[in-house]
C-alpha cells in the first residue's frame, strides 16, 4: 500500500520550493549533463551544500538514463527512489511502534502516514530535510524500543543503530535535524526504561549506559570521513558542510543570515501543518495532555500493573517517545526564518503522537462503557470504532482534497515544460522539415520517434527565458539539451542563480572541476547580479503567468500573453490566483463546477518570440533542404 502512494506521489506531486531545484536538482544535472544552475550556497567560497548528499542520487540517475535517453526519465526514476526509501522507512516504523508501543497505534500510525498530504509531498522530495525525516523515522523505530543495559542478542542493538541513524540524518542530510534526537538521548543516559535497577547497583548501571552511548558518537562520527572527504575533493579545499551551514545560520552576524530570505509570525508552522495535516496537527499537540489524562482515568491503559521504585513507569518513557515533535515545533517555532520544508524530519513524529492521543481517546469510552454500563458493554460497543474510524477516514478524505487541490491549481509549470518538450519541439522539427509530416493518425510506435531526433534540436541554438516565474521552473531536467535557459529581469531584486562555470575536464579522476571554481557575483547577502539577466527580445520561448482578470503589470513586469504582435500563445494551463480567491476553495479542490469556479484563476503560459520563430525555422530550413 504505502509502495502504491509514495510511486504515485513520485509521478503527480509538485515541486514545492525552489530551494529543491537550485541546491539540489540542478547540482545534479550538473553532474549528470555539465551544465545547469548554481547557487551562492554551492560556491566553494560558502560551500554550505554538501556535495556528498547529491552524489548518493547520481546512481539514480544513471538507472534512468538506461531506462530512456530522456533526461525526464531520469527525475522521475530519482523520485521513484525517493519513493521507496521512505516507503522501507515507514514500514520499518509502523511495525516497530505495532511491537513496541502498541498494534492499535501502529495501525492508525500507517494509515496517517498513507493518507496525509505532508507526508505526500516530503516523501519524495530531493531535499536534506527529506533525507533527516528518512533517518528520523529509522532511528526512531529503534529508539521507541525499551533502552535496556544487556541486549539479548546482536540485532536488539538499540542504541547503535538509534544513534548511527540519528547521527546520519545530521551528517549526511541536514546538521540541525539531530535536535530530534535529544529525548532519546536523555532516556539513554538518565531513564531506567527497560531495566530493572537496584538502589546499590545504579552507579555501576550510569556507568553502562554513558560508556555504550559514547562508544556509539564515537562510531558515528566516522560517518564524517567519507562526507567531509567527498566534499573537499568536489570544491577542491577541505571543508565541512556540516559546520558551514550551522556556522552560517547561528553565527554569520547581523548583516547575513537565513532571516535575508524573509521572516514569518510565530503561528506560520501551526497554520502549514493544519493545511497539511489538518485534524492530525491537535491530536499531536494533544498526545502530553492526553497521556496525564489517561494516568488518572484509565491507568492501566499501558499496562496491567503499578510499576515499582526500580524500574521507570511506562507513562514517563512514553512521553519521552512523544517529546521529540514538541521540542521540534517548539525551537524553530522560535527562529524568525521559517519554511515549510524545515518541518518535515518530525512529520512521522507528528503523525505517531496522533496515532497515540487517538489510542488512549480510545481507552477514555472503553473506561466510561465499563464504569457506566458494564464491561460486557463496552467490549461490544461500536462507539469506540467509530470514533477511530471518523478521525482516520475523516482526516484522509481532507488530505486527499488538499492533495488534489495541489495538482489542480498549481501543477501548471511542469505541465507546460512537458508540452514543450513534447509537442512544441517535435512540431518545429515537422516545420523544419527535420522529421517526416504528421500521419493522420498517430500511433505508439510514431510517439517515439520524435524523442528519439530531439538531438536535433541542438541545432537551432533556442533560448528559453523566465522572469517573474523563476522560482517556478522544474530544473532543466525538464528542458531537453541543447537548449538556452536565461533569466530575465523581473521586480525580483534579490540574487539569482546564474550558470555553473564550465568543465574542462583537466583531470579523468574528476570530470566535474568546474565545481571549484568561485563565481564571480555570486554572494552570501543576497545582492542581486544582473550580469546573468537575458534581454527579452533574444528569447525564443518564455515561461510566463498571466492573470487576464486581475492583470498586473510594471515597467520592469509586463504582460507579454497581450502583446500579440511579438507573442504567439503557444500553451497555457490555468493556475489559482490564490491572492483573489476565497480560502476554503483554494486550499481544497471538491470535484464540481460550482466548487472550482468560486475560485479566480490565471494562464501559466508558453509564449513564441513570432519574428524569431520565423526566421530560425526559415534559417534552419534552408540549412537542411
Amino acid at each position: 500500500m504505502l509502495v502504491l502512494v509514495r510511486f504515485c506521489a513520485a509521478m503527480y506531486s509538485n515541486i514545492s520550493d525552489c530551494d529543491e531545484v537550485y541546491n539540489f536538482w540542478e547540482p545534479l544535472h550538473y553532474i549528470f549533463k555539465g551544465y545547469g544552475f548554481q547557487t551562492w550556497e554551492v560556491s566553494p567560497e560558502y560551500a554550505i551544500r554538501s556535495w556528498a548528499y547529491i552524489f548518493l542520487h547520481y546512481p539514480f540517475v544513471i538507472i534512468g538514463q538506461l531506462l530512456s535517453d530522456r533526461k525526464r526519465t531520469a527525475f522521475f526514476t530519482v523520485r521513484a527512489a525517493l519513493g521507496l526509501i521512505s516507503t522501507l522507512c515507514e514500514a520499518r516504523l509502523f511495525r516497530s511502534v505495532a511491537e513496541s508501543v502498541s498494534e492499535r497505534v501502529g495501525i492508525y500510525l500507517l494509515i496517517m502516514l498513507m493518507t496525509s498530504a505532508g507526508m505526500w509531498s516530503a516523501s519524495t522530495a530531493f531535499l536534506p530535510s527529506t533525507f533527516a525525516m528518512y533517518c528520523n523515522m529509522l532511528a526512531f523505530s529503534f529508539a521507541v524500543q525499551p533502552a535496556r543495559s544487556r541486549t539479548p542478542n546482536p540485532s536488539d542493538a538499540r542504541t547503535l543503530f538509534a544513534t548511527v541513524i540519528f547521527g546520519a540524518g545530521a551528517i549526511v542530510g541536514w546538521p540541525f535535524s539531530i535536535l530530534a534526537s535529544f529525548p532519546f538521548v536523555f532516556e539513554e543516559l538518565f531513564v531506567r526504561s527497560g531495566d530493572k535497577v537496584a538502589e546499590n547497583a545504579v552507579g555501576k548501571w550510569i556507568a553502562d549506559r554513558w560508556i555504550r552511548m559514547v562508544g556509539c558518537v564515537f562510531l558515528t562520527a566516522f560517518l564524517f570521513i567519507p562526507v567531509i572527504g567527498i566534499d573537499s575533493i568536489a570544491y577542491g579545499r577541505f571543508t565541512s558542510t556540516t559546520w558551514n551551514i550551522i556556522s552560517y545560520n547561528l553565527f554569520g552576524g547581523a548583516e547575513r543570515g537565513p532571516d535575508l530570505y524573509g521572516t514569518e509570525p510565530w503561528h506560520f508552522y501551526l497554520l502549514n501543518l493544519i493545511l497539511n495535516f489538518n485534524a492530525l496537527l491537535p491530536l499531536a499537540l494533544f498526545s502530553l495532555p492526553a497521556l496525564l489524562i489517561t494516568h488518572a482515568v484509565d491507568y492501566t491503559r499501558l499496562g496491567s500493573r503499578k510499576h515499582t521504585e526500580q524500574e521507570s513507569s511506562p507513562y514517563f518513557v512514553l512521553s519521552i517517545r512523544l517529546a521529540p515533535f514538541y521540542l521540534w515545533l517548539l525551537v524553530l517555532s522560535l527562529q524568525a526564518h521559517k519554511e515549510e520544508r524545515f518541518m518535515f524530519p518530525v512529520y512521522p513524529l507528528l503523525c505517531f503522537n496522533a496515532a497515540v492521543t487517538l489510542y488512549l481517546m480510545r481507552g477514555w469510552l472503553d473506561a466510561f462503557f465499563t464504569k457506566t454500563v458494564s464491561q460486557y458493554a463496552a467490549s461490544q460497543s461500536s462507539s469506540m470504532r467509530i470514533l477511530t474510524l471518523n478521525v482516520l477516514l475523516g482526516s484522509g478524505v481532507i488530505s486527499f482534497l488538499r492533495i488534489a487541490a495541489l495538482f489542480k491549481y498549481y501543477h501548471a509549470p511542469m505541465d507546460v515544460a512537458f508540452h514543450f518538450e513534447h509537442t512544441e519541439l517535435p512540431r518545429l522539427l515537422n516545420a523544419t522539415g527535420l522529421l517526416p509530416p504528421l500521419p493522420p493518425i498517430r500511433n505508439k510506435r510514431y510517439d517515439n520517434e520524435p524523442r528519439a531526433d530531439m538531438k536535433l534540436v541542438r541545432q537551432f541554438g533556442l533560448r528559453l527565458c523566465i522572469g517573474k516565474e523563476w522560482y517556478r521552473f522544474p530544473s532543466h531536467f525538464f528542458v531537453p539539451d541543447g537548449i538556452d535557459v536565461k533569466f530575465i529581469k523581473s521586480e525580483f531584486d534579490g540574487l539569482l542563480p546564474q550558470p555553473f562555470p564550465p568543465s574542462v575536464g583537466s583531470s579523468a579522476f574528476w570530470p566535474w572541476d568546474g565545481m571549484r571554481v568561485v563565481p564571480e557575483g555570486l554572494n552570501d547577502l543576497n545582492i542581486e547580479n544582473s550580469a546573468h539577466y537575458g534581454d527579452v527580445s533574444d528569447c525564443d520561448y518564455l515561461f510566463d503567468l498571466d492573470f487576464p482578470t486581475n492583470p498586473r503589470s510594471s515597467a520592469v513586469e509586463q504582460r507579454f500573453a497581450p502583446q500579440k504582435g511579438i507573442w504567439d500563445t503557444v500553451h497555457c494551463e490555468q493556475f489559482l490566483d490564490a491572492a483573489n480567491s476565497p480560502t476554503l476553495s483554494r486550499i481544497l479542490w471538491i470535484p464540481g463546477r460550482s466548487w472550482w469556479t468560486k475560485n479566480e484563476y490565471g494562464n501559466y503560459c508558453m509564449l513564441r518570440n513570432r519574428k524569431r520563430a520565423a526566421r530560425r525555422e526559415n534559417e534552419v530550413g534552408i540549412l537542411y533542404s
